[in-house]
């Protein structure tokens, strides 16, 4: 499973339920990134989105507790365990988390890898998630050159999780 976000300096996700920027060359990154694939996000975020509805050209995942929640083109869960059953039916390759800030907190450390739009700038977040940066279990293994578009500067940072397939220490 894989987690595709565009973070500010303090890691902020977004405002009022909105992204904090608007950068074409992200939405392009993000496209190509999840076109074809499998997309789980929370109630909250795909309300944000256009329509209120899920993305086309992807197999769309909501997990939410509201047992009368439906959407147009998308696939309602209400369990974790439920959503985890759904999605042993894909290769893990193309399952991406694409929040909120709920999904991401909770599940990143199941992602094998994590493509991070890090914006370099504060852009007012009310919603934050972990520090990538923070966290030994991941490393950054591919930085692009920064971009600047509609006055952000920002990059394309891939991280790996390095513990995720560690076979534990027998001597423990």
């Amino acid at each position: 499973m894989n987690l595709i976000v565009a973070v500010d300096r303090s890691w902020g996700i977004g405002c009022n339920n909105t992204l904090l920027a608007s950068i074409p060359g992200d939405m392009k990154y993000f496209k190509e990134h999840t076109m074809d694939k499998v997309v789980v996000m929370g109630r909250r975020t795909l309300e944000s989105m256009p329509g209120r509805r899920g993305l086309p050209k992807r197999v769309n995942y909501v997990l939410t507790s509201n047992t009368d929640f439906e959407a147009e083109r998308c696939i309602v869960v209400h369990t974790e365990d439920e959503l985890f059953e759904a999605l042993s039916r894909y290769d893990t390759d193309d399952v991406f988390l694409i929040g909120g800030a709920t999904i991401y907190n909770k599940y990143y450390k199941l992602c094998d890898k994590l493509y991070v739009t890090k914006m370099d700038a504060d852009l007012g977040a009310d919603t934050f998630i972990t520090d990538f940066d923070a966290d030994p279990d991941f490393e950054i293994v591919s930085e692009s050159e920064p971009i600047t578009e509609n006055g952000v500067t920002y990059r394309f940072v891939i991280y790996e999780n390095v513990n995720k397939h560690k076979k534990p220490d027998p001597s423990v």
